[in-house]
C-alpha cells in the first residue's frame, strides 16, 4: 500500500491549455479515493500524472513521502485499469493475467500462484482458457482488474472502468469493485464522471471543475454540505433545485413562497439582498400526505408537468412562476433550469402513494429546514 500526496499539481499543455490547476490532496494508505467531474474537467489528466503517463508542469507528487515527478511509470509500482479493458484478444484469460508477471521475469511457480489467486478472487477460474472474444463485458472488465491484481501494486489507478458496460452490469461491477478493494486494502484512485459511482464507491470524493478541485469530502459531506453551487448541482440525482431569492426584513422571499429566517441565518445575511436558494427534491413533500406546519416551511402550488413513478420513488416535475426580472439572479451555469423568461423548472421526490397527476395542480410542502443559500456572484455556500 502507498500514501499518495499531491501538492500544487498543475498541468499546462504546449498549446497553453490549463488542464489541471493547483491540485492538492492526500490519498491515505488503503483508501478508496474518487475523482469525479464532468467530461473535460481534468480528472483523467490528473490520474495520468499520478501514474507518470503525463508530465507535471508544476507541483509535486509524492509516494510515501518520496517525490516521483521524474520516476518512470514502470517504477512507480502502480497498476492502471482503463475504460477500454486493454486486454490482448489473441491471448487466453490465463495468459492475459500472466503477461505482466512474465515481463517482470517472475518464476513460473510464482506466476501460476498469483494467477490462480486473482482468478479465484474475481471468479474467473472457469474462464482461464477462454479468449476475450467469448467473454461478456463484465467478464472482460474482471480480466482487466485481474491483470492489475496479480502485480500486487502499491496502488490501483482506475480510469472510468465501467463506462463501457450496460446499466445493470455497472451496478454489479460497482459492488464487486467495492468488495474487492475492501478485501485487498490497496490504495485506490478511481476516476468517473458518474456521481452515483462516486457516492457509492468512495470513502472520500474530490469534485473537479475546469481543472480545479472544488471540494473534497465524504459522500455525505458533499451531499449535505456542498461548498458551492457547482458541487450542490453536480452531486445528487435528481440534482438540487435552484431558485432566485431575496432577503427582505428578515424574511426569505421566493418566487412562490415567503419564509421567516432563523436569527443566526438572519444575522449572517445582514446587508445582503439577493441569494440563490437550493432545495433537494426530497425536501418537497405532497402537502396532502404530511402534517403541514410541523417544521419550518411553506406550501407552494404548482401545475404538474410530468410524473415519473419508480416504485419506491415518485418524481414530480413542475414549473414555478418567477416574477419579471428575477430570473436574472440565477447565474449562467443554472440557466438550464428556466424554460422561458418567467418560469423555472423544478423536481420533487415525493412519497409514492401521492396522487400527483400530469396537468393537475398539486400542493407541495417546502421543508425550509433543509434549504441551502448561495452567493449569486461567487457561488459559495452562505451556510444556510
Amino acid at each position: 500500500m502507498a500514501e499518495i500526496t499531491l501538492h500544487g499539481v498543475t498541468k499546462r499543455f504546449p498549446d497553453g491549455t490549463l488542464a489541471v490547476k493547483q491540485a492538492s490532496f492526500t490519498v491515505s494508505e488503503g483508501e478508496f479515493f474518487i475523482l469525479v467531474g464532468p467530461s473535460g474537467c481534468g480528472k483523467s489528466t490528473l490520474l495520468n500524472m499520478i501514474a507518470g503517463i503525463e508530465d507535471v508542469s508544476e507541483g509535486e507528487i509524492r509516494m510515501d513521502g518520496k517525490i516521483v515527478n521524474d520516476v518512470d511509470p514502470k517504477d512507480r509500482n502502480m497498476a492502471m485499469v482503463f475504460q477500454s479493458y486493454a486486454i490482448y484478444p489473441h491471448m487466453s484469460v490465463r495468459d492475459n493475467l500472466a503477461f505482466p508477471l512474465q515481463l517482470a521475469r517472475l518464476a513460473k511457480r510464482e506466476i501460476d500462484r498469483r494467477v490462480e489467486r486473482a482468478a479465484g478472487i474475481l471468479q474467473l477460474a472457469d474462464l482461464l482458457d477462454r479468449k476475450p472474444a467469448s467473454l461478456s463485458g463484465g467478464e472482460r472488465q474482471r480480466v482487466a482488474m485481474g491483470r492489475a491484481i496479480v502485480r500486487q501494486p502499491a496502488a490501483f489507478l482506475l480510469d472510468e472502468p465501467l463506462s463501457n458496460l450496460d446499466a445493470r452490469l455497472r451496478v454489479q461491477m460497482r459492488t464487486e469493485i467495492a468488495r474487492l478493494q475492501r478485501n485487498l486494502g490497496t490504495t485506490t484512485v478511481y476516476v468517473t464522471h458518474d456521481q452515483t459511482e462516486a457516492m457509492t464507491l468512495g470513502r472520500r470524493v474530490a469534485v473537479l471543475r475546469r481543472g480545479e478541485v472544488q471540494q473534497i469530502g465524504t459522500p455525505r459531506e458533499l451531499y449535505a454540505e456542498p461548498r458551492n453551487l457547482f458541487v450542490a448541482g453536480f452531486i445528487g440525482s435528481p440534482s438540487m433545485n435552484f431558485l432566485p431569492g431575496e432577503v427582505r426584513d428578515g424574511r426569505l422571499v421566493l418566487p412562490a413562497a415567503e419564509l421567516a429566517l432563523a436569527r443566526p441565518l438572519r444575522d449572517r445575511l445582514h446587508g445582503r439582498r439577493s441569494v440563490i436558494v437550493g432545495i433537494r427534491p426530497e425536501h418537497f413533500h405532497d402537502a396532502s400526505l404530511v402534517e403541514v406546519g410541523n417544521t419550518d416551511g411553506a406550501v407552494v402550488e404548482a401545475e404538474v408537468d410530468l410524473v415519473e413513478w419508480l416504485g419506491a420513488d415518485l418524481y414530480v416535475h413542475f414549473q414555478m412562476d418567477c416574477p419579471a426580472g428575477r430570473m436574472g439572479a440565477l447565474p449562467v451555469e443554472l440557466e438550464h433550469a428556466a424554460k422561458d423568461a418567467n418560469r423555472i423548472s423544478l423536481v420533487a421526490r415525493v412519497d409514492p402513494s401521492s396522487r400527483a397527476a400530469e396537468k393537475e395542480r398539486l400542493r407541495l410542502w417546502l421543508d425550509a429546514s433543509h434549504l441551502h443559500l448561495f452567493d449569486p456572484e461567487s457561488g459559495e455556500n452562505l451556510g444556510g
